[in-house]
């Protein structure tokens, strides 16, 4: 019996999912690594006999069936799928157009939906596996300039909260991950960062000062990829790995508050809310 576990990660070319297919392969399992350009993967990840690089454009339905069947043609199996690759349409909602807003949609919903349809098949027929969904801290909160992301975020949660009672009983786990800021590439203009494409008046001065702001903070994120790597494969080694892990003391913070304020909002109308059931006259 061996402890190794085949790992299928997206978005292996650069930022996050580099730190976590090397920390993967460091803790002595198979990687199977994916991006659009498996050059790019093999060069940003290292030469490894466990290494397997894979193209794949995750809004490409066929394109993930074939990057599933490419693992375990090599491998055999699939233990653990990290959904982690993403980009971010930022902007005023007026502002993006819908073009972006389907785009966004596109990437970082529709994409995880693509890759994970492939592969939980493998994972039934093993009745094993996990499957890890990066969110963000943005799938909890709605910031200014990010309604797009946001949405895309939310909707991962909605669906991976429901997934885990699809597959529970065929021996899948569920994880959600919600980093807070990392010093990772997804403010990098041009690589995971897309500006509006729309000019509102209304919003022009507030797009410039917001675009300024979120380019000042890349590079300066507080959070180490690496330590968050290494963490989530520490979290997927556990025995029942965790529904929802939080990663990163802001990320923490956020939750705490979102928390209070869903509970303020359930106390602050609670007589109104609860009166609305119907008066059974009968009784």
């Amino acid at each position: 019996m061996t402890d190794q576990k085949v790992w299928f990660i997206t978005g292996t070319s650069r930022g996050m999912g580099v730190d976590l297919a090397k920390a993967a392969l460091a803790a002595g399992h198979a990687v199977v690594a994916t991006g659009r350009d498996a050059d790019r993967v093999r060069n940003a990840v290292g030469e490894h006999d466990d290494l397997l690089a894979v193209a794949l454009d995750i809004t490409d339905q066929d394109a993930a069936d074939a990057a599933a069947q490419a693992a375990v043609d090599r491998f055999g199996r699939i233990d653990v799928l990290v959904n982690n690759a993403g980009n971010f349409y930022a902007g005023f909602f007026e502002v993006i157009s819908p073009e972006q807003v389907r785009a966004q949609m596109e990437t970082n919903f529709f994409g995880p939906l693509n890759v994970t349809r492939a592969i939980l098949p493998v994972m039934r027929a093993q009745r094993s596996g996990q499957v890890i969904t990066i969110t963000s801290s943005g799938g909890l909160v709605g910031l200014e300039f990010a309604g797009a992301y946001a949405a895309s975020k939310f909707a991962l949660e909605g669906w991976m909260e429901s997934l885990g009672y699809d597959v529970e009983p065929y021996g899948i786990t569920t994880t959600i991950v919600e980093p807070g800021f990392f010093r990772t590439e997804l403010l990098v203009e041009g690589a995971s960062s897309i500006w509006p494409e729309l000019t509102v008046d209304d919003y022009t001065e507030r797009t410039a000062a917001t675009i300024a702001f979120w380019k000042s903070m890349n590079g300066q994120q507080g959070g180490d990829p690496a330590k968050l790597a290494a963490a989530l494969v520490a979290i997927a080694g556990l025995e029942q790995p965790p529904l929802r892990w939080l990663a990163g003391a802001d990320a923490i913070a956020t939750a705490e508050q979102k928390a209070n304020e869903l509970l303020a909002h359930a106390d602050a109308h609670r007589e109104l809310s609860s009166s609305l059931a119907f008066d059974d006259a009968s009784v």
